[in-house]
Formats: C-alpha cells, sequence, structure tokens
C-alpha cells in the first residue's frame, strides 16, 4: 500500500527543552537538534513564513476565503526548484485549516487501488498532500480526476461480463501537489487545480533571517556576518542554507569555540570546497569542462554528462538552475555555453570567438 501517513507535529522546543548543548548534529543520537533545524525551516503559520512574500499574501487570501464560507481550501498546485518550502506550506496550510495532513508522493502510489485506500480514509476537509505528484501514473490519475473534481470514487466491481462501476462519495477534501517538473504534468491533471503557484528562489536577507533563527534553536553564536556569509552561499535555498549552518557548527564546534563570525563561516565553508558564490565542486567540475574540455561550447547535455562521469538528470535538475541563475550558462539549440562570467569567475582567459559572434 502506499506510504500514507497522518502528520501531527509535536511542539516547537521551548527553552524548557532545549537541544544538547554537547550534542553534534551529525551524531545520531542528536534527535532534537535535527528537529530544531527543521523547525527553523518549517513555522506553524503563514504570518512566520520568512521570504516568498507574494506566494505568503495569497495564500492567506486563500485561507481567509475559505475560513469566511466555512469551507475546504481548492486544490493546490506548487512547483518549483527543490527545497523551496513546498512540503513546508502543505504543513502551514493544514494549521491554518485546522486540518488533519495526508502525505504520500506520487512514486509511492503504485495502483489505482492504493490511491482509493487513502481516499477513502479522508475525512472532511482533510488536505492530501502528494509530492512529486508528476510522477503518478496514468491509471492513478484516472481515479484522481473524479475525486478532485466532483468529490466521487469509480471503481469497477468484478471482471468479466459480470463487472459493474460503482461510484462511492468522498467527503470534501483537498489536494495540495508539489513539483519540481510542472510540464511533466498532464494537462487534464492540472486543470483540476484551482491554484497553482511557483516557488521562486529566495532573497539573500531572508536567508540571513533563516539562519539566525535556526541558530537560535541549536544554541549556537552565529553574528550578522556569519549567517550573511552562509545565506550568500545558499543558493537561493532554504534546505541548503541549513544543512550549510549544519556544517559550519560543526566547524565552529571543534575549531572556534563554537562561535561563528565571518572567518569561521569562510573557513568552514571552503572546507566544504564551497566558494563565495555557493559554487560546489560538482557546479565548477560542470563550468570547468565546458570551458576546458569544450572551447566553451556548445556542447550537448549528455556529452557534458558523459565527460564528467554525471548522470544528465543531475546536470539538468541540480546543477543548471543556479548557474543560469548566476548567468555563468547559456542554453542555445546548439548545446550549453559558458558565458563571460564563467570563465571571469573560473579565472579563464576568455578567447575571442568571430566564429560564433552571436553566443555572447
Amino acid at each position: 500500500m502506499a506510504d500514507e501517513r497522518s502528520v501531527n507535529r509535536p511542539p516547537a522546543p521551548t527553552a524548557d527543552t532545549p537541544p544538547h548543548e554537547g550534542d553534534r548534529i551529525v551524531s545520531p543520537d542528536n534527535q532534537g537538534a535535527e528537529k530544531s533545524v527543521d523547525y527553523a525551516l518549517r513555522p506553524q503559520s503563514l504570518a512566520e513564513m520568512l521570504g516568498q512574500e507574494r506566494l505568503r499574501d495569497k495564500m492567506q487570501i486563500l485561507v481567509d476565503a475559505a475560513r469566511h464560507r466555512n469551507d475546504t481550501l481548492d486544490h493546490v498546485l506548487l512547483y518549483g526548484p527543490p527545497g523551496l518550502g513546498k512540503t513546508t506550506l502543505s504543513h502551514i496550510l493544514a494549521h491554518e485549516m485546522k486540518a488533519s495532513l495526508k502525505v504520500t508522493a506520487g512514486p509511492a502510489i503504485e495502483k489505482a487501488g492504493d490511491l482509493a485506500a487513502i481516499l477513502t480514509n479522508l475525512r472532511r476537509g482533510d488536505i492530501l498532500f502528494i509530492d512529486e505528484i508528476h510522477r503518478l501514473g496514468r491509471a492513478v490519475e484516472e481515479i484522481l480526476y473524479p475525486a478532485m473534481e466532483d468529490f466521487a470514487l469509480d471503481l469497477v466491481v468484478g471482471s468479466g461480463p459480470g463487472a459493474r462501476n460503482i461510484r462511492l462519495s468522498l467527503p470534501k477534501f483537498t489536494v495540495v501537489g508539489a513539483t519540481t517538473r510542472l510540464a511533466l504534468l498532464t494537462s487534464p491533471l492540472r486543470a483540476r487545480f484551482g491554484v497553482v503557484e511557483r516557488f521562486d528562489f529566495y532573497e539573500t536577507d531572508a536567508l540571513q533571517e533563516i539562519v539566525k533563527r535556526a541558530a537560535r534553536m541549536l544554541e549556537l553564536q552565529v553574528d550578522e556576518e556569519g549567517a550573511l556569509e552562509i545565506a550568500r552561499c545558499s543558493r537561493g535555498t532554504p534546505r541548503i542554507a541549513l544543512r550549510l549552518l549544519r556544517r559550519v557548527r560543526d566547524f565552529a564546534q571543534v575549531r572556534a569555540a563554537g562561535h561563528v563570525d565571518l572567518a569561521v563561516a569562510r573557513e568552514a565553508l571552503a572546507l566544504l570546497d564551497i566558494d563565495w558564490l555557493g559554487l560546489d565542486d560538482l557546479d565548477r567540475r560542470v563550468l570547468g569542462a565546458i570551458v576546458y574540455k569544450f572551447n566553451g561550447g556548445p556542447v550537448g547535455l549528455d556529452t557534458l554528462a558523459a565527460s564528467i562521469s554525471e548522470e544528465s538528470d543531475t546536470i539538468m535538475d541540480v546543477v543548471e538552475p543556479y548557474l543560469l541563475q548566476m548567468g555563468f550558462l547559456d542554453r542555445t539549440p546548439r548545446g550549453r555555453v559558458a558565458t563571460r562570467t564563467a570563465y571571469a569567475h573560473l579565472g579563464a582567459p576568455y578567447p575571442d570567438r568571430p566564429d560564433q559572434p552571436g553566443l555572447f
């Protein structure tokens, strides 16, 4: 059966129950510290959300209107790069609506019967969160269509000449879907969502506040410059910001008496092979391959992936979005091309390209 579970979040740690000061995040016994970091990224209300102000205001109107009508939320589809808070927002919506949240994922729902079992256990007002919804199978989608539109479940009982269709009524509920690949959603499924919203990358100041809040929950001393340095290297993504904070915390506890300032943050990030713009080793290998192996491009995605022994999907989904955002990479009909900015970042001389004047 599908991986479906009810999420009831325990109360956040308080001053009376702080994380153990001597524990390290990398310790498998340090459950409290890990949960503290998660709570920093998962506020309980829309008012506590940091960043994404445009999306937050839209969701607030949606929630207030549903409360005013004493109705359930319309179906919501959230898309955008990973790590920006799509799952977090589903928890917030459930909290704001005082509803029970059921969590599953597209790959976990293998058969139509799996989804039918989940739907028949929903109660009025429940929120069903489906992560990676673009990976639902076609047969499963067919079950979801009438459930979302008519709040009904169409089943076939029996087989052969004696088979018959029955329709079961479902309580009114809300589907919140999350995807990193909006284009892979079928048009019929996308059309059944009343709200479709994109998550944008976070501004540095919002990430700085997220880092400072997480540091307070970990009882870690981080000054403004240290938090800003971690935020600046986080690629606009809260999940990465918190991951870097954990690693910087380990470094600070071992070599800096538990205090993170600008120098400590830079030294810790350098040890992680993360440069001042947030590029890691894989990013630099991709750029280096284009610049040094393929003379700046253009080069096809599969050829580029093979040259550095990585999967093409990894480059397209993990590496390219940030490189494109930073202006290091261009996508052309002929392949990937390194920009003048990429050459400057790598410290490589920019070649004259009289044969390809339109690329730069």
